[in-house]
């Protein structure tokens, strides 16, 4: 509808209020009433304008998102999209209601993260009439990927030309620039050098000399990337993940990350998008000290969601070492999250087990172990710089799988057991679960094409053959069968249970070291469920009267279905086994 006159002058005044603190010390030279009105031109907020709901929760437990990418499944002879599609509709239909579908632009490098073109389908995958045909059934996240584009895109080489839309969009510094300080997850030069029409430059690389950073100092590439959220709005984008969004703005002297400018940018995105369309949801994505990590937040007014970056190498390192201290001390340090926000939990994805997200929650000792072992599970190790150029570990690349197939004693029988144990673990916290493809499938190690492209991430993207997936998960004794057949029956228990609502209540229990547990409580205070694991090998005893049952309540297993009658003082939980103990 079109806005009424005072709709808009509030619209007004919030987007002014963003660009003010934006560019206010950078541009003071900026018409910022102009900006701000080509800004709500380009969103169509002075056309169709839609009433928003900061703190409305647009999500709830049937919410599940599936991670992928395009051409994950495969079929010779058909565009990956539609391939994927069908394996969707076959295989998680019901069970997963939202699908992210990784950088499914054209692009140069680093499987998708380096877009030459915005605007278009990567062919290799399909067109715009297949991404839309997959929006109408599921809800879809798309790659936002904000800080950074293609060398060889159109933009770029409009740059060395020195004309044409893109010629003024990145960032350039001189090579003089003291930059010590920046903070970047990568050991290559963070200044390249490019010959232009207008001489030598150096244009600025947080990821890689393919991947070169966006100069938002100039409100053209602002207004570009807003014009760019309307149009996959337009396509049917519901979830937008605002890529590696806190290196985005550049202030020499400082390390270039989380910067105030940054989450104003943020803000502004929100302000635009809910009144665009309500029931859109931002989710950052900051792989950066948990502290950090949450002042994406905001005040319930930048992220709906934040990436639960911490939970990835707690849960890896708990399950290893049959230790569920730091995990647990983490878990009671987390704020609730405001109504309108939520946690985004996922223990893989198609980048690595994170390191910067365990900093200041696992000891050195700890990561170095951590790290120890999964190298002898077959994972490999990214680096980054730090200041003053000291190179640390960045992530640990390797299946989930193959990450949780032993513990620091070595490989043993209890892979799948331990495996569904941390699915279980993430399936019940506060917050959206986010399942990446390879987990929901079981695969393993991908050293065939770590090797053809000497990319450590390349390790857990492996791409299927449709014909032997359906094969491989139609064959009862298979890991991939009976992993998948095993996480679906945990999805289906969950998205019935009112407790584990992303906003329900949560609260951690003290059952020793190697029991963790949690507490959820549903909004409308009916449901409890006790949330139980045992994350050793060997078999603990879980005395009830820690768990404080309501004694007029009657209570039961939701995954094994025994009531629990009051007959034994003491359940002994098997190894790895799940206890989702409740009252309704």
């Amino acid at each position: 509808m079109t806005p009424s006159d005072e709709q808009l002058q509030q619209l007004q005044e919030t987007v002014l209020h963003h660009l003010t603190a934006i560019y206010a010390e950078t541009s003071p030279e900026l018409s910022l009433d102009t900006l701000r009105d080509d800004i709500i031109n380009i969103m169509r907020l002075n056309q169709d304008y839609k009433e928003s709901f900061p703190h409305r929760n647009n999500w709830d437990q049937n919410d599940i998102i599936l991670i992928t990418y395009g051409n994950s499944v495969k079929k010779e002879g058909e565009a990956p999209l539609k391939t994927l599609h069908r394996f969707l509709n076959k295989e998680v239909s019901g069970y997963i209601n939202g699908v992210h579908i990784l950088p499914f632009f054209p692009y140069c490098s680093d499987d998708g993260f380096a877009v030459m073109d915005y605007y278009e389908v990567n062919k290799a995958l399909g067109d715009w009439q297949d991404i839309e045909a997959i929006a109408n059934d599921y809800r879809l996240m798309a790659d936002l990927v904000i800080n950074h584009g293609s060398s060889s895109g159109t933009w770029f080489k409009n740059f060395i030309k020195g004309d044409g839309p893109g010629h003024d969009y990145f960032y350039t510094t001189a090579p003089s620039t003291p930059i010590s300080q920046v903070v970047r997850p990568r050991t290559s030069p963070l200044l390249r050098e490019t010959e232009t029409h207008d001489g030598t430059k150096y244009v600025w690389c947080t990821f890689s000399h393919t991947q070169v950073d966006f100069d938002f100092r100039n409100p053209v590439v602002l207004k570009e990337f807003i014009n760019i959220v309307r149009f996959y709005l337009d396509k049917g984008v519901h979830i937008f993940r605002l890529d590696a969004v806190a290196f985005l703005w550049k202030k020499i002297g400082t390390n270039c990350l989380n910067l105030p400018e940054t989450h104003e940018v943020v803000r502004l995105m929100r302000s635009l998008i809910q009144h665009a369309d309500p029931d859109a949801v931002i989710i950052t994505e900051t792989n950066i000290p948990n502290r950090e990590n949450l002042s994406y937040f905001g005040n319930a007014n930048e992220a709906h969601c934040i990436y639960n970056f911490s939970l990835p190498p707690l849960l890896v390192n708990t399950l290893v070492t049959g230790d569920c201290f730091y995990l647990k001390q983490w878990l009671m340090s987390m704020p609730p999250a405001q109504h309108g926000t939520a946690y985004f939990n996922f223990i893989a994805s198609h980048d690595g087990i994170g390191l910067r997200p365990a900093e200041g929650l696992l000891s050195e000792a700890e990561i170095a172990s951590l790290i120890s072992t999964m190298q002898q599970f077959g994972g490999r190790i990214s680096w980054r710089e730090g200041e003053n150029g000291v190179k640390k570990p960045y992530e640990i690349n390797i299946s989930l799988f193959d990450a949780l197939q032993g513990t620091t004693s070595g490989k043993d029988e209890w892979n799948i057991d331990r495996f569904i144990c941390a699915h279980a673990i993430m399936l019940a916290l506060e917050g959206i679960p986010g399942i990446y493809i390879h987990s929901l499938l079981a695969t393993s190690n991908d050293i065939d094409k770590l090797e053809q492209t000497e990319q450590n991430r390349s390790i857990n993207r492996h791409e299927w053959d449709e014909e032997a997936l359906m094969t491989e998960l139609s064959t009862p004794s298979s890991q991939h069968a009976q992993v998948s057949g095993l996480l679906k029956k945990l999805i289906h228990l969950r998205k019935q249970q009112r407790a584990f609502h992303p906003n329900a209540t949560q609260f951690t229990l003290h059952l020793g070291e190697k029991l963790f547990g949690f507490w959820r409580q549903s909004m409308d205070r009916r449901q409890s469920i006790f949330c139980i694991y045992n994350i050793t090998d060997t078999e603990q005893p879980l005395r009830i009267a820690n768990l404080n049952l309501v004694v007029t309540d009657r209570w039961w297993d939701l995954i094994s279905g025994v009531i629990l009658d009051g007959s034994s003082d003491v359940i002994t939980v098997a190894p790895y086994q799940v206890l989702w103990i409740t009252n309704g």
